[in-house]
């Protein structure tokens, strides 16, 4: 979740995501696709309880998913507004999980000129980058990819998302790999845990 201006936008509330009980003032949902991690109904309830008709946006697969719920779809190359936060869509296409699954509809976003959430994917957005959520586990990477990600984007600063998967230990093998190349980059890595905020 981002906050702007005392505004929040919501971005890929998933079954793995603190549930958003309660939260007002909320102007938009961003889902990269259609996995349950990144989208669920209980999730969208809570969120729209106290904020109906805020839109939604994301790619036409996860339109499709989302029965009963109103999705503005957008695609790679839009830009949306909605409240203080301008929304820039990159990318098109889940990473590649296996050969045996079909790959789905993904979008990348750009929040405000400064966040970059890829999804699923290893989009290179080819702007600059302030800052990257770098997705850190699943069944669709290995770190030596997210290592070469980071280093294409070359971020000002980093965090690992996309995380619940790991154990402890994993999840601290895979920060001191993206912390590194990070570093390397000249750029700072951190860590935000559930429920964590920080400046940007």
């Amino acid at each position: 979740m981002l906050n702007e201006d005392g505004k929040n936008l919501v971005v890929d509330p998933g079954a793995f995501t603190t549930p958003f009980l309660g939260l007002g003032d909320v102007v938009g949902i961003v889902v990269t696709h259609e996995h349950a991690d990144h989208w669920t109904p209980d999730q969208f309830t809570h969120i729209l309880d106290h904020n109906p008709g805020i839109p939604i946006f994301g790619p036409a697969g996860f339109a499709a998913a989302a029965s009963g719920f109103d999705i503005t779809v957008v695609t790679p190359g839009e830009t949306v507004t909605v409240g203080p936060f301008t929304l820039e869509f990159f990318g098109g296409k889940h990473a590649v999980i296996h050969s045996s699954i079909p790959v789905i509809d993904n979008v990348g976003v750009l929040i405000n000129g400064t966040l970059f959430h890829p999804g699923d994917s290893f989009t290179v957005p080819g702007v600059p980058v302030d800052v990257l959520a770098v997705p850190s586990s699943g069944p669709w990477l290995k770190i030596a990819e997210v290592m070469d990600y980071v280093t294409a984007v070359k971020p000002k600063r980093a965090f690992p998302i996309h995380e619940m998967v790991n154990s402890a230990i994993g999840n601290g093998m895979a920060r001191e790999r993206i912390g590194a190349v990070t570093e390397a980059g000249g750029g700072e890595f951190f860590v935000l845990e559930p429920t964590e905020f920080r400046d940007l």
